[in-house]
Order: C-alpha cells, then structure tokens, then sequence
C-alpha cells in the first residue's frame, strides 16, 4: 500500500512561492502517476495537476495553469508542485495522491486516485 506524506505548507504572503513535496515511500515506479488536489473548508477537493512516473506528462487545472508547475524525481520517489504569486484564493489543504493506472491518461477527478497523504495547509493572506 502507498504511504504518502506531503510537506512544504505553510503561511505566505500574496505574490509569494510555494514548493510543495509529496514523497509515495511506497513507489516501485509500478503506478501511473501523482496528483494534486486542493480544499478549503465546506468544498470538495479541487483537482490542481498532476504528473505521470514514466512520460512525465503533466495536467493542470486552467485556473493555475499559469502559475503552476509539477515536476517529479524518480530516484527520490517525490513529485513537487512549484505555486508562484500566490493568491488569497490559493488558501487550502493540498493533497497529494497516487493514480495506480492510467487507461484514460492522467485523471482530475478524486476517484481516479487510489492513495492519498494527510495534506498540508497553504495560507495566503493579502
């Protein structure tokens, strides 16, 4: 089973970056690829990007996509995700979670992802 713990929250100031880690301790490259989603409180998760293990295509969600990126270390077992000038808006948990297979290619919904960490709270205040 995937052991997934993310890092690299923490309170910011608006125009500010952010690298997010997410390490699967469990990884033996036999998954598909890692994701990023987002929640504030009373929401559902939002789907922000995500990354395959062997191609390392890569999928972002249009509201970020212009601030975002996503990058993995294969030998590290560790996707990053790279936020730049960050919003109040960017305020949330951000999970990071494991898509065993990939039939349809990177998914964007929450059940397409297997696995998922703890999260780790990202503020932003004006």
């Amino acid at each position: 089973q995937a052991h997934v713990i993310e890092s690299g929250g923490g309170s910011v100031q608006a125009g500010d970056s952010l690298r997010l880690s997410c390490t699967d301790s469990a990884q033996t490259l036999t998954s598909f690829g890692m994701g990023w989603f987002r929640q504030v409180p009373g929401k559902g998760r939002e789907f922000v990007a995500a990354i395959s293990w062997g191609a390392g295509r890569t999928k972002f969600e249009d509201s970020v996509k212009d601030r975002v990126t996503i990058s993995r270390d294969i030998s590290r077992k560790t996707v990053y995700l790279q936020m730049n000038s960050l919003k109040p808006e960017d305020t949330a948990r951000y999970y990071c979670a494991v898509q065993e297979k990939g039939p349809y290619g990177l998914g964007h919904h929450e059940y397409e992802y297997d696995y998922w960490g703890q999260g780790t709270q990202v503020t932003v205040s004006s």
